[in-house]
């Protein structure tokens, strides 16, 4: 089972093999300015098998709650929607789930954290993704995949989340260190230009994403990992992960994991949840 990462070597093996038949592969490739990007990448060429998932349609509700309460850009869906997509998408069970990206895994974290939400511990994100995968040439195809309706269904929860008014309850107790996983201009509230209000949360410390992965576009060695979250967090079981939209904070997430650290918790409505409030305060 991999429950993190796979190397591009180790899938290309099992897709080729018997062993392979029943993992899923999902294309999760995005651009925040432009959502049909994905779709358009996926369309001209991907993994064999791969079936493509959009951030904003498959792993997102609307970003208004049902009594118009604005729930930042990309809020988690009911859990029973999300075990409807995945039984679309042929999961099972016993599937092991594998998402790539071409952005470092900035997408394919949130399906992988998603997963593991409603209780999935086979799902792993693809090491360098698209673009490794191409670059070692390996087969890239335009054919769609014959998919059966699967029967995954909802298990205990693996992973911990925190709502807005327990963010903010924890700037007076500071029981938890909260990590922004944003670019460092946009924490401290420059260069903002996808949410309405620049800054951060009071009391946020920053660890921009990419700042785990390596020039290629693979994630850093465990052991690179570890000393590098370690100096920041004296206890990742008492961390909440936050970003712009509870996205790149899963990236963080999957990070922790592989350094050994686990236990942090997401905030799913982040930034753009937290900024649509003028009473919430903003620190830059």
């Amino acid at each position: 089972m991999y429950t993190t990462l796979i190397s591009t070597a180790d899938l290309a093996s099992q897709l080729s093999s018997d062993a392979g038949r029943n993992w899923i592969v999902l294309d999760c490739r995005h651009d925040l300015m432009n959502p049909d990007a994905g779709q358009t990448a996926y369309d001209a060429g991907h993994l064999p098998g791969a079936q493509f998932v959009h951030l904003d349609q498959r792993l997102s509700a609307p970003k208004l709650s049902a009594d118009g309460v604005f729930r930042g850009r990309h809020p988690l869906p009911e859990k029973e929607a999300f075990i409807q997509t995945l039984r679309d998408l042929g999961i099972n069970h016993d599937s092991q789930v594998i998402a790539y990206d071409a952005q470092g895994g900035m997408f394919a974290a949130r399906l992988w954290w998603m997963l593991r939400w409603v209780g999935h511990a086979a799902v792993a994100v693809l090491d360098g993704g698209f673009p490794v995968w191409t670059a070692q040439q390996l087969p890239v195809t335009t054919a769609q995949p014959s998919v059966r309706l699967g029967n995954i269904s909802t298990q205990p929860s693996l992973v911990g989340q925190v709502n807005v008014d327990q963010v903010l309850a924890n700037i007076d107790t500071q029981e938890c260190t909260l990590i922004d996983a944003r670019a460092a201009d946009r924490y401290r509230g420059e260069n903002e230009t996808i949410d309405p209000v620049g800054g951060h949360i009071p009391g946020a410390l920053n660890r921009f994403f990419k700042d785990n992965l390596q020039a290629d576009g693979r994630f850093k060695t465990a052991p690179e990992l570890n000393a590098e979250w370690r100096a920041l967090l004296p206890d990742p079981g008492k961390a909440i992960m936050q970003c712009g939209s509870g996205v790149t904070a899963c990236h963080n997430l999957l990070a922790l994991e592989v350094a050994g650290l686990p236990g942090a918790a997401l905030y799913p409505g982040s930034w753009s949840e937290w900024c649509a409030d003028p009473s919430r305060p903003v620190a830059r």
